[in-house]
């Protein structure tokens, strides 16, 4: 009779350490979005306080998805978010013949080129704000589909009139912030609890700026777009374009679109730290994966003062060497105007204030 009681407690313990183990792995819920797949519907925001907020109405629903997508595209996981950006959202929905197949959201004022045409949801809000801004999915959030009283997977077609597409977004224990010395063989430091690590190298050192369409919606030091091939930052005012890139050495080596940073200044290329020319940093955190959003906009609101203004990616420079400054405005296509930009830091986003040790 003990031994049965003790193995009872014992089986008991092994699965609430597995189940703490996964919640752990899960991260913490911040919100849940509810995309309406139906004209008119609302989108929302749902906060795990219950508490909602309207995220625009939806104008426009897909006639197909898009194959083949982006190259990147295909680096993600079928069912999540595999761009997060000011003017777009795209969403895997299946890797075919080794190529991605998209669906995107959009909002109404702009268009991006890796959406395709006829493959989006519009809402009617604006860009880099709402769903592409305060409330965006970062690069990895997983889509479920609840279609009558039943939620599933989203598959790999495009979902019925009437469904309802949920992202769950949630936080992870990130790094505080993450520096890039800009010179060939430049370290890529993640800083975090613990001791900072050394998580790639620049291999190609930035040098430029150029005209990056969606950088007109996102304000100068900000991140403009985020998926598992690209960190895309804003170098110029809202209302203006320019910025820079930073790419993994895979998607500069593999994809076809990218052959032309090679010989460019206005892309930063990394690679792995050991270098041996086959580990994947393409699609991986936390710069390529799950992590960086465009963040709240001026004048948007979260749950509170450490969400509200903790969530912005923020980018930094410091100049020949100095101490940390916003980047210098520039604009247009220049591939000199960042050459005396020594190192980058990028601070991620966090929805409290960070622990004390």
């Amino acid at each position: 009779m003990r031994t049965s009681i003790a193995a009872k407690v014992l089986f008991l313990l092994i699965a609430l350490f597995l189940y703490a183990g996964e919640a752990l792995g899960a991260g913490r819920l911040v919100y849940t979005i509810e995309l309406p797949f139906e004209k008119g519907a609302a989108a929302r925001v749902v906060l795990p306080s219950g508490e909602a907020r309207n995220l625009g109405c939806v104008v426009e629903l897909p006639e197909r998805t898009r194959w083949p997508s982006y190259t990147a595209s295909a680096w993600g996981r079928p069912g999540t978010v595999t761009a997060s950006a000011v003017n777009a959202v795209h969403i895997l929905t299946d890797i075919e013949e080794g190529q991605g197949r998209t669906m995107s959201v959009l909002p109404r004022e702009t268009i991006a080129p890796a959406a395709g045409p006829g493959a989006a949801v519009v809402l009617d809000c604006g860009a880099g704000t709402s769903f592409f801004g305060a409330w965006a999915p970062p690069a990895g959030t997983r889509i479920t589909v609840k279609s009558g009283g039943s939620e599933h997977p989203l598959e790999d077609r495009l979902p019925l009139e009437g469904d309802t597409l949920v992202f769950k977004v949630y936080e992870e224990d990130v790094p505080y912030m993450v520096d890039f010395e800009n010179r060939p063989g430049g370290r890529v430091i993640a800083w975090g609890r613990g001791v900072p690590r050394v998580i790639a190298r620049v291999i190609r050192p930035l040098g430029g700026v150029g005209r990056f369409e969606g950088t007109m919606f996102q304000w100068r030091g900000r991140i403009r777009a985020n998926h598992a091939g690209v960190i895309d930052i804003s170098t110029s005012d809202y209302g203006t374009v320019g910025g820079f890139q930073i790419i993994p050495w895979d998607h500069a080596l593999k994809s076809k679109e990218m052959q032309g940073a090679w010989g460019a200044t206005q892309w930063m290329i990394i690679a792995p730290p050991d270098a041996d020319g086959k580990s994947m940093l393409g699609g991986t955190a936390p710069l390529f994966d799950g992590i960086l959003v465009p963040g709240p906009s001026r004048g948007e609101r979260l749950w509170d003062l450490w969400s509200t203004y903790g969530r912005k990616s923020l980018a930094l420079a410091r100049i020949d060497g100095g101490g940390w400054v916003m980047f210098p405005d520039a604009s247009g296509k220049s591939d000199d105007a960042l050459k005396r930009v020594t190192h980058i830091r990028i601070y991620f986003p966090q929805s409290g204030e960070p622990p004390t040790r």
